[in-house]
């Protein structure tokens, strides 16, 4: 009965919630949970018991939140992180925007300053950080992006809380929850209590109405020209299936827009490829006259490209307002808030008992664009002439040539989305992420998190220079090594930020940025660029090397698989042409 406080339900609460890592950055607001771990640890070699929670140390908090977010894109399981007061809440900055935009569970702790001075209760302030940490809105950093943010004042609902954040986390629209708590709180002395975590399960999933169901089928029926426009679909690998499914029985073709997951298979017939900030040259889009969104933010670009103003246009998501964005429309016939999983299922059992007449004829012509679509990637994966200058196509090709058909594929290439995703055409469910958001430096955290939920499966991270910066490769790396999750880093190095430039150049094109001599002037690039694979080697990794040349690539490949297989992560650094102003992505 002794010891047990607010700390302790704490941590016992995260564990009923199905919280298996803790990811923690500990400061001085933490003594009561040091106290807390270290007595769970002395207990256990006591009664001979193993908890559930493991705590994984994350010198950054950038990176630590990146590592929750990937361990859920790639399992489905929530998972928490611990920081340091106002100070390492705002670290964890941008992978913030990243869990809340990309709708992403996961229950975000920290402590705040004591409040009180004079040795009132246990954990009264005894340092001067505990007076410059006194910030008068901790929750206010963070209001913006979570589903819920709340104090905890005593352990005696702690588990309450805990447990609420998780059901309003896992519930759609998912996102982060945010709570906080003093030291004096997390000292309190508390009778140890228990909670039914299986009565604060999340919310079920919303469906269509009767009505929405026939009148979305019906028009995929009389549609000529039908195209589903997703981005997220693929969060649950079974709506891949119930899409496959839907499209085989209407010949509906599949665009995805700016995916954050495998949406639908890529060798499929009924694939015609994926946009970002452009549109596609096949004018499947243009050219329909039914369009069904499903779980997407950003089904087109109305300034860039959109629909016919003819077509009739449904939305089906998770969260079709899109509430915190502050401009979002879409000229729809129908926008239904319901899990599209479930509506998908709805949307087959209606066309399984009405089947449409000219479905051979559909799929017949879907699959000429997509045969032609397959075509013009082939046609960049050419050996390069030049053997000091590798492209994005053909260094990707050799990627896909030695990966094996189920490894987790890590992407925030940025300018070379387009490609990683084209190139190496994943076609299993759950094999393909992005952050899904726009905060860059995911890749490294995601792709470590990934290891810890999947550590039977081989993790491949595909970055640029950029983003392999942002990631923080020295925390990252020591992470890797400590807790033995070996990936496999590929960084598609063109010396420098090219987004930035290709923004620029998109807004003035006629303009000085497009007179520079070259990107140095514009102050995007990374000359002289730094080692790299090296700094990740020092920082735990087992294997690193620089790729200059074509034929390096694949012993290189090889190497760092060999790597990564023996239990040690690897980087390789392969250097693309530095780009010039005026670039632009095939």
């Amino acid at each position: 009965m002794s010891n047990y406080t607010t700390a302790t339900a704490i941590l016992e609460a995260l564990e009923s919630a199905g919280v298996t890592h803790l990811f923690v950055n500990l400061g001085s607001d933490h003594p009561a949970i040091l106290e807390a771990i270290s007595k769970r640890q002395a207990d256990a070699k006591k009664d001979g018991s193993k908890g559930k929670l493991r705590f994984i140390t994350a010198p950054n908090e950038f990176v630590g939140l990146c590592a929750a977010q990937g361990f859920y894109q790639t399992s489905g399981q929530m998972q928490a992180i611990l920081v340091h007061v106002d100070a390492g809440t705002q670290a964890m900055g941008g992978a913030i925007h990243n869990v809340s935009r990309a709708r992403i569970p996961v229950i975000m702790l920290a402590g705040t300053s004591p409040v009180t001075e004079e040795g009132e209760l246990v954990g009264t302030r005894n340092e001067f950080i505990h007076y410059l940490q006194d910030t008068v809105d901790q929750r206010g950093i963070v209001r913006g992006y979570t589903v819920l943010n709340h104090e905890i004042r005593t352990g005696r609902n702690a588990k309450q809380l805990i447990l609420r954040a998780a059901q309003m986390s896992q519930s759609d629209p998912k996102g982060p929850s945010y709570l906080i708590a003093c030291r004096e709180v997390l000292e309190e002395q508390i009778t140890p209590y228990d909670i039914n975590a299986n009565k604060w399960k999340p919310l079920s999933p919303s469906a269509l109405s009767p009505a929405a169901v026939e009148e979305i089928g019906r028009a995929l029926l009389k549609a000529k020209k039908p195209v589903v426009v997703t981005s997220y679909l693929g969060r649950q690998t079974q709506a891949v299936h119930e899409l496959v499914k839907l499209c085989e029985a209407t010949g509906t073709a599949v665009l995805e827009a700016v995916p954050g997951y495998l949406n639908f298979p890529h060798t499929h017939p009924l694939y015609t490829g994926n946009h970002w900030s452009e549109g596609l040259p096949n004018g499947v889009l243009e050219s329909a006259d039914l369009v069904l969104v499903l779980d997407c933010d950003v089904p087109w670009i109305k300034s860039v490209f959109r629909p016919s103003p003819d077509a009739a246009v449904y939305h089906i998501d998770c969260d079709p307002l899109k509430v915190q964005m502050s401009l979002f429309h879409l000229d729809t016939e129908l926008a239904c808030k319901a899990d599209v999983l479930t509506a998908l299922q709805q949307l087959n059992g209606f066309l399984g008992t009405n089947p449409p007449n000219d479905v051979q004829a559909r799929i017949a012509e879907v699959t000429a664009i997509h045969d032609a679509y397959i075509a013009g990637i082939r046609a960049k994966e050419v050996v390069p002439a030049d053997a000091t200058t590798i492209t994005p196509h053909y260094v990707l090709s050799r990627i896909r040539a030695h990966l094996p058909d189920d490894a987790l594929v890590m992407s925030e290439g940025i300018s070379n989305y387009r490609p990683i995703c084209d190139v190496l055409m994943r076609s299993i469910p759950g094999t393909y992420f992005t952050a899904n958001a726009t905060c860059l430096g995911w890749n490294g955290g995601a792709s470590l998190g990934a290891k810890l939920a999947n550590p039977d499966k081989l993790v491949v991270n595909i970055t640029g220079d950029g983003s392999f910066l942002f990631s923080l490769p020295e925390n990252l790396h020591w992470m890797a090594r400590r807790y033995n999750a070996p990936f496999l880093t590929v960084i598609l190095n063109n010396r420098g930020w090219k987004s930035p430039m290709l923004s620029a150049l998109a807004c003035h094109r006629q303009g000085h940025a497009s007179q520079a001599d070259t990107p140095d002037d514009l102050h995007v690039t990374f000359d002289p660029s730094c080692d790299h694979a090296q700094v990740a080697v020092a920082a735990g990794a087992g294997f690193g090397c620089t790729v200059k040349s074509v034929d390096e690539i694949d012993a290189a490949l090889q190497k760092g698989l060999e790597t990564v297989a023996a239990g040690r992560a690897a980087v390789i650094d392969v250097w693309l042409p530095k780009f010039a102003v005026g670039d632009r992505v095939g």
